[in-house]
């Protein structure tokens, strides 16, 4: 990765520049025009990240001031172990950014961030279309065989 790339948490003052990032993640998954989130759950999810009683956080990788990555993940309690897991709920880079070492960063420093939360796990879920981003995945986890299956309410 090029060493001018900083991963950090997101900061109050980076809400622009992480909006951005945000929709372009949400468009790739089809969350664009008419079929946007609303500003009730942009809103929402923003200051989440800042709310110490909230387990939902947020990196953003940085480059010459511009923010060209985002990683969102949540810590939860499980059935099957006595400390939390990490799921990573979104990863995003701009375009110009992937291959670079980007999305690598970001994971790794997810997966910094939950071993420091004492977290046994952090798994996340892709489209079965995202067959680039899976190239990386399969390089830094493992499948886990599970397909899930929604309903929406």
């Amino acid at each position: 990765m090029n060493p001018s790339v900083v991963i950090r948490p997101v900061q109050k003052d980076d809400f622009a520049s992480w909006k951005l990032l945000w929709d372009g993640y949400n468009a790739f998954y089809g969350r664009r025009g008419p079929t946007a989130l609303p500003d009730e759950i942009i809103r929402t999810t923003w200051l989440r990240f800042f709310d110490v009683y909230e387990p939902m956080h947020a990196l953003v990788a940085e480059r010459d001031g511009d923010l060209i990555g985002l990683a969102h993940f949540l810590y939860h309690r499980s059935t099957i172990q006595l400390g939390p897991n990490c799921y990573m709920q979104d990863l995003f880079t701009v375009e110009a950014a992937r291959g670079l070492g980007v999305g690598r960063a970001l994971i790794n420093a997810v997966y910094e961030q939950a071993a420091q939360a004492g977290c046994g796990r952090v798994y996340w879920q892709t489209h079965e279309t995202n067959t680039v981003a899976m190239q990386l995945y399969d390089r830094l986890a493992e499948k886990s065989g599970f397909i899930v299956y929604r309903k929406l309410l």
